[in-house]
């Protein structure tokens, strides 16, 4: 018998932490916007900042830090830059590139309406599929997952996704890329 590993012992994510330069627009964001129940409140030691969690379903929460000297976000750097860039949605080397919010594919469409009803700006709905261009405009049996993307106040990308298949052995089909050069043992 194989010794248990960390995968399975998770249960899914605790809580994803990202920051924000401005928690009360957050809360007005995340809450009054997308509808997220805000479930937890801490006022960090010393006037450190805040740190708050929203609940996202199914045990998971999203949480935000505010730090009163937090530096400047840097688009490309701290999160990506925009979807239509030249160079795509980069961000850097240890960033966070975006927040991907779990629906049924039977309710994209009306999660995308409400978005925009709300005044948010977002993509049509992106059906991404295996072909070289990497999506298609009409759905098809090949689309594995349907997506809208869009920001929040911060410029943090966020997207709402729906599944469309359950996947199997033939999805893992790509070599992993490394910029790191392995060296052989001496």
């Amino acid at each position: 018998m194989s010794e248990p590993t960390v995968f399975s012992s998770l249960r899914g994510i605790n809580h994803l932490a990202l920051v924000c330069s401005d928690m009360q627009r957050t809360v007005d964001f995340y809450s009054g916007v997308l509808g997220l129940p805000l479930i937890k409140t801490v006022e960090l030691p010393g006037g450190g900042g805040q740190h708050f969690f929203f609940d996202m379903g199914a045990g998971g929460s999203l949480a935000f830090f505010w730090f009163p000297n937090a530096p400047e976000a840097i688009p490309g750097v701290t999160h990506q830059g925009g979807l239509m860039d030249p160079e795509g949605p980069v961000s850097a080397h240890a960033s966070m590139n975006h927040v991907a919010f779990d629906v049924a594919p039977e309710d994209i469409e009306a999660v995308r309406d409400r978005l925009v009803a709300a005044g948010v700006e977002c993509t049509p709905i992106v059906n991404h599929d295996d072909s070289p261009r990497g999506a298609s405009r009409e759905m098809h049996d090949g689309v594995f997952v349907r997506s809208v993307y869009f920001k929040d106040p911060d410029g943090i990308a966020l997207e709402i996704a729906a599944w469309t298949k359950v996947f199997d052995a033939s999805d893992v089909r790509h070599t992993a890329h490394s910029t790191t050069a392995v060296t052989a043992p001496a």
